[in-house]
């Protein structure tokens, strides 16, 4: 890939620790990861110009004064859900290339554990008036519920099994015993303990849903030409973008089940990053449920589709494996921060700094998903400079 100094690059990653409760307001949390991301790059926090904040969250009028902004230029929020940190990615690199900006902040800070739990959330995703005539009073309130129909369906054409969702678990789980950041760290994960977990929603058991955390993330992003003045090693956004599904507001009205943001967003980003799938060397994938990996591995392009259960049984998706997912143990087994900590990581893993014996070696290329609401997408691919 051929270097271009107006592109954008992270230049800067930021975190606090997750939890189940933090002890801490969401406003205080971003804090701590935005000063964090600011050190990183060397920059004063002052020196920030521009904020992509999570929807329903903080706000970037809540931060300038802590961090001193003396003149903040570009604001933006992408209402897409557990997609919103990718969508929002893509707000600050098209900001920083165009000069609207030199240094954004991409960040998310949530409570989810000890406040804003997921069926508060979900009364913030679209097309209410349907969900409330027509889905709640049958019962069905949660992503969950929701999701559990693609997921049968996906098993009833193509043959997907338990085991293949439960290989998705496991992997995260493993993954998370080389992360001690992580909320599963020392809490080992066998195929027996998760084929004899709760039922959550058919098909969906217990370790088949994600974590719920409280924690916050950030990150920085600047033009290439800036790289050089900032601390820490710059990894380029080779190409980002964004999707949505026919259909967006709900899931029963879909011709193509299967059909997503993602679907649409994959084959114009790899064309615009100018490579395939099969080039990249590690993958972080929005891992809200086992399945949605799964899916997603498939609507991106690393497998066809019905092939993901197969895909993920061969072991391709392991830390050894053809395409290693989400090494820090994802929001199954690390958190939910909507994605970015799955960023944080891969900028970690591209500038070869993954600590705790969780890098991948030879890791170049990465590729990120994300997902929300009723199956809007994104997708970036980025790079070692």
């Amino acid at each position: 890939m051929a270097s271009a100094s107006g592109k954008a690059c992270v230049v800067g990653i930021g975190w606090t620790e997750l939890s189940r409760n933090s002890g801490r307001s969401i406003t205080r949390l971003a804090l701590e990861a935005l000063i964090a991301a600011a050190d990183d790059a060397g920059i004063n926090p002052s020196a920030i110009d521009g904020f992509v904040p999570f929807p329903d969250s903080v706000t970037t009028e809540d931060v300038i004064p802590v961090l001193g902004s003396a003149d903040v230029r570009f604001t933006a929020v992408s209402h897409m859900g557990g997609a919103s940190s990718l969508a929002g990615l893509r707000l600050a690199t098209l900001a920083v290339e165009s000069g609207q900006a030199d240094y954004v902040a991409v960040f998310v800070a949530r409570n989810g554990a000890s406040a804003t739990r997921i069926d508060q959330r979900v009364r913030q995703l679209t097309g209410q008036a349907y969900r409330r005539e027509l889905e709640y009073p049958h019962g069905m309130n949660t992503p969950a519920q929701w999701y559990a129909l693609t997921c049968r369906r996906h098993m009833h054409e193509f043959g997907t099994t338990r085991e293949a969702l439960g290989t998705v678990a496991l992997t995260m789980r493993a993954n998370a015993q080389r992360n001690p950041g992580a909320q599963m760290y020392g809490r080992e994960l066998t195929m027996a303990d998760y084929l004899n977990a709760p039922v959550i929603a058919d098909p969906y058991l217990k370790f088949d849903c994600c974590l719920e955390s409280d924690g916050a993330a950030a990150v920085i992003i600047a033009r290439e030409d800036r790289v050089a003045h900032t601390r820490a090693p710059g990894v380029r956004i080779e190409a980002i973008g964004e999707g949505h599904p026919d259909s967006a507001d709900d899931l029963a009205a879909r011709w193509d089940t299967f059909g997503t943001g993602l679907t649409k967003a994959a084959p114009r980003v790899f064309a615009q990053a100018g490579i395939t799938p099969g080039e990249v060397d590690l993958a972080f994938i929005y891992d809200c449920f086992t399945f949605e990996v799964v899916q997603q591995l498939e609507e991106a392009g690393f497998c066809g589709r019905g092939e993901g259960g197969a895909f993920v049984l061969d072991g391709n998706i392991a830390a050894d494996g053809k395409l290693p997912v989400n090494p820090h143990g994802g929001l199954l087994s690390e958190g939910h921060l909507a994605g970015m900590n799955h960023l944080v990581e891969c900028v970690r893993q591209l500038r070869h700094q993954a600590p705790d014996g969780r890098q991948i070696a030879g890791a170049e290329v990465a590729a990120l998903t994300g997902w929300g609401d009723m199956g809007d997408g994104a997708l970036a691919v980025l790079a070692k400079i």
